[in-house]
């Protein structure tokens, strides 16, 4: 209870009182936007870091390495919980977004620091819209912002499964030439989802897989690009969760 009133009650705050700041970082985007993003980008990873601690999580991070310095790329992650955004947004290296449902821009204040971060806002039922969105991402990433999504296209609320990955969420990676890098995500609903509607302390695991790169892949790999990164991602989901819950694994 204690920690779902603090977390609640931080992110309050830090929207009322970011007012100012969001207000500072128009004028700025205007002469720099250079620096307005390395600025949005150091105080919402400041902001996030500070919910995870308030919500008592532990984070284990692996394979920072993988993520390519040359360029910018698609992180594509299974997707169990509100917190998978929390917890990652800080290990990304450079300028990133998310491709977030279009619902967020219902939330003022909240839209206008997505917006900062280089958030896209994806209408999943108008296929017309949805094109447009992926080809924002195209340009995005074009221009050195990397993007991250989750194709299964909502929060999955069955544990050690996954929803199917959607194909054209791939296209920003393809199009743009840039690299994908899976993104495995273990326990992150244990913070939250799986006891609604409490917080409680949890470890995570997050670990970035080696990249790949559509560009040397055949047509038939490329179409089936959802299906293969799906796969290697629950493949090594169930590895860490067996190397850090074996009491979890051994339940199944």
């Amino acid at each position: 209870m204690i920690r779902l009133i603090l977390v609640a009650l931080y992110l309050f705050l830090f929207l009322i009182l970011s007012i100012p700041v969001l207000i500072a970082e128009h004028f700025i985007a205007k002469r720099n936007p250079a620096h307005r993003d390395r600025l949005s980008k150091a105080l919402v990873g400041w902001g996030f870091r500070c919910i995870a601690w308030l919500a008592g999580t532990k984070l284990i991070v692996r394979g920072q390495e993988n993520i390519p310095a040359d360029s910018a790329a698609l992180f594509v992650g299974n997707h169990r919980s509100y917190f998978d955004i929390v917890l990652t947004y800080s290990h990304f290296p450079g300028i990133t977004g998310y491709v977030a449902k279009k619902e967020m821009l219902r939330y003022p204040l909240l839209r206008d620091w997505m917006r900062n971060i280089h958030c896209l806002f994806l209408d999943r039922d108008n296929i017309k819209e949805g094109l447009k969105t992926i080809l924002a991402g195209v340009e995005e990433v074009k221009r050195g912002v990397s993007l991250c999504i989750f194709p299964e296209g909502t929060r999955n609320k069955v544990n050690d499964t996954f929803l199917p990955f959607h194909e054209g969420s791939f296209k920003i990676a393809e199009k743009g030439g840039v690299p994908v890098v899976p993104m495995v995500i273990v326990n992150s609903a244990d913070i939250f989802e799986d006891h609604l509607p409490w917080i409680r302390s949890a470890t995570v695991v997050i670990e970035f897989q080696p990249a790949v790169y559509m560009k040397d892949m055949d047509r038939h790999e490329k179409k089936n690009m959802g299906a293969h990164v799906s796969g290697l991602i629950s493949k090594r989901y169930f590895e860490l969760k067996g190397e850090y819950f074996p009491a979890l694994s051994a339940k199944q």
